[in-house]
């Protein structure tokens, strides 16, 4: 199934956060209660600044470990230009 999605988030330190989900909102609700990834809990609020379109679980890790390579600068252009599968 085309359900999970790659997401950056902007941390209230200006860091960027990246993670998949295959619920984007519950996600971030979640991420902002302080029930997130560790990451995040000291860096709250946290803003939704990117995301991928829909693809497979499988995809939506490989993606994620390409973004998390790159220089900080790239990772949004990157994940809301390219085209990874």
């Amino acid at each position: 199934m085309r359900d999970w999605q790659v997401y950056l988030l902007k941390c209230a330190d200006l860091s960027l956060y990246c993670g998949i989900t295959n619920n984007l909102k519950a996600r971030i609700d979640t991420h902002n209660a302080g029930n997130g990834a560790k990451y995040t809990r000291g860096r709250l609020p946290v803003e939704l600044v990117a995301k991928s379109y829909e693809m497979t679980k499988s995809q939506a890790l490989k993606c994620e470990m390409y973004i998390k390579k790159l220089p900080a600068p790239k990772k949004i252009s990157t994940l809301t230009t390219q085209n990874f599968f």
